[in-house]
């Protein structure tokens, strides 16, 4: 792969070198649900095991789901369930702005990197589902982003877009490489990139002008010194997409080292399905308002 040459600091604050720092990064594209509940009491109690900072991130990334009554609803849930933070919108704190709405300019000055880098190249292939691209693949109604096949991959013009709008973008990953990481919960993970493989080249940039899920949260993870993910297990595959955009973005040689990564099991319904947030009745509003206390939630969370 060729290599990006770092033209600017990540900027790190003496005093968060060595320290933990996790967040929590709900989407507000409806309520959270018990399977939610699961992963952020899991992150907020390994942020209070490791003595560190947690942060709340919202992940307000598409215009057109998006609400900022779920936003409200998201916090108050969270609170209500007895998780605490000391960044985020509603709080403010040192690598700010939280909410991804508004940090268009720390995607974009990635996205000029990753093109100039040659690791990007324009695509003009339908997608149906092209929508759900800046969500979080668990927020989908499939598993994961389809393999791309390729189609675009030849495409000459790169160079000649300064702005990402009227297209999509791809990450151009090496074909055939194994990714592999240790998480923190589930052990050993492999996976190999390819269009035949476990994932081809994935959507960093939507042609609406918005910037898709695997590059912000990059992007972001890295501008606020996140050292551990903790999210769910769907989100497994996603993890070595996101390896190969920080060694693209340099990050490494910029002082910011990969972080560790804990991916919970999946809470699902009775019918073996995992929750989603279309399962109102699973909702952790809903189960409040129905008489519930946190504890029972939270035990209910802890379902297999």
């Amino acid at each position: 792969m060729s290599k990006i040459t770092p033209r600017f600091s990540l900027g790190y604050r003496d005093g968060d070198r060595g320290m933990y720092r996790g967040r929590l990064a709900p989407s507000p594209t409806g309520l959270l649900h018990v399977g939610h509940a699961r992963t952020f009491w899991i992150a907020a109690q390994r942020a209070i095991e490791n003595q560190g900072t947690l942060i709340l991130r919202n992940e307000d990334l598409d215009p057109q789901r998006s609400r900022a009554e779920f936003a409200r609803a998201m916090m108050e849930d969270l609170r209500w369930l007895g998780i605490d933070w000391t960044e985020g919108p509603d709080c403010g704190g040192p690598y700010g702005p939280y909410s991804q709405s508004e940090r268009r300019a720390h995607y974009l000055e990635a996205w000029r990197r990753l093109r100039e880098g040659g690791f990007l190249y324009p695509c003009s292939c339908s997608r149906k589902d092209l929508a759900r691209a800046a969500s979080a693949p668990n927020e989908a109604d499939d598993d994961d982003e389809p393999a791309y096949p390729g189609t675009c991959r030849r495409r000459k013009d790169v160079g000649e877009s300064t702005e990402p709008a009227g297209v999509n973008w791809r990450f151009r990953v090496p074909e055939g490489e194994v990714v592999e990481f240790t998480d923190m919960n589930l052990g050993r993970q492999r996976y190999v990139a390819g269009s035949n493989f476990d994932f081809g080249d994935f959507l960093v940039w939507r042609r609406d002008d918005v910037p898709a899920y695997q590059l912000a949260v990059v992007v972001d993870d890295a501008a606020m010194r996140i050292t551990e993910v903790v999210r769910g297990a769907d989100l497994l595959k996603s993890t070595a997409r996101q390896l190969l955009l920080m060694r693209a973005l340099g990050y490494a040689e910029l002082g910011y080292a990969a972080p560790d990564y804990f991916h919970c099991e999946l809470v699902r319904d009775a019918a073996g399905v995992r929750l989603a947030k279309r399962h109102d009745a699973m909702s952790i509003r809903h189960l409040r308002e129905s008489g519930m206390t946190a504890e029972e939630v939270l035990a209910m969370a802890s379902w297999p």
